[in-house]
């Protein structure tokens, strides 16, 4: 197995981030890899910090103020040892057992994108309909199908995003705006479909239509 650089923004997560961590941990070691978790602790106002700095086997970068899900990202990428980097979310919402399987599809990829396609994902309704609009734009943009425009579970070659890394949104709208970027570029993106667990009471903060015209004027 290829060894890998994962990477976790981490914002007010106080509640969960340990046992997400724990989960982590037990995957790769039993994966018998050589990889590295950088938690990038984007500016928690709640006890966040300080559960990382006493949680052992990571490396911890701390911003100092709020700056972004997606400029936490780049501040992962950019300090990552590895050549291929995995990114999920600190909440424990996807299927991170599955990265191992991703993780080796990669080795023949570009970028491979844990999609939520799996039988048990559920939407809102609230959410399809910008998200019908949202994916419809960026397939237009592509002339690609495009299962999951968004989802926080990747794997990608560094090399490849640092290309991109200077106008990528620092945003939720990062994964977004790099799946675009990729497939825009003829980069090979592979989809695999997973199961996808959502947050409750998590209130959106994604500004994808304006991000993605962004980086597409760039």
């Amino acid at each position: 197995m290829s060894t890998l650089s994962l990477i976790i923004p981490a914002y007010n997560e106080q509640l969960g981030i340990v046992p997400v961590l724990e989960h982590l941990q037990r995957i790769l070691d039993g994966a018998r890899c050589e990889y590295e978790i950088i938690v990038v602790n984007d500016g928690s106002t709640d006890d966040t910090g300080k559960l990382l700095r006493s949680h052992p086997g990571i490396r911890l970068i701390e911003h100092r103020r709020n700056l972004g899900y997606g400029a936490a990202l780049k501040t992962g990428i950019r300090n990552a040892q590895h050549s291929l980097i995995v990114i999920t979310d600190a909440d424990g919402t996807y299927p991170n057992e599955r990265i191992p399987e991703l993780v080796a599809i990669a080795t023949q990829v570009d970028m491979v994108v844990g999609a939520r396609i799996g039988a048990n994902v559920r939407y809102s309704k609230i959410r399809r309909i910008p998200k019908w609009f949202l994916v419809n734009f960026a397939q237009w943009l592509t002339r690609t199908k495009i299962p999951d425009l968004n989802s926080g579970l990747r794997v990608f070659r560094r090399n490849v995003v640092e290309r991109f890394l200077n106008i990528l949104p620092d945003t939720f709208s990062f994964t977004t705006s790099i799946t675009v970027a990729m497939l825009m570029n003829n980069y090979m993106v592979h989809y695999e479909p997973i199961d996808y667990h959502m947050r409750g009471g998590q209130k959106a903060k994604l500004k994808p239509i304006r991000d993605t015209l962004r980086f597409c004027a760039n």
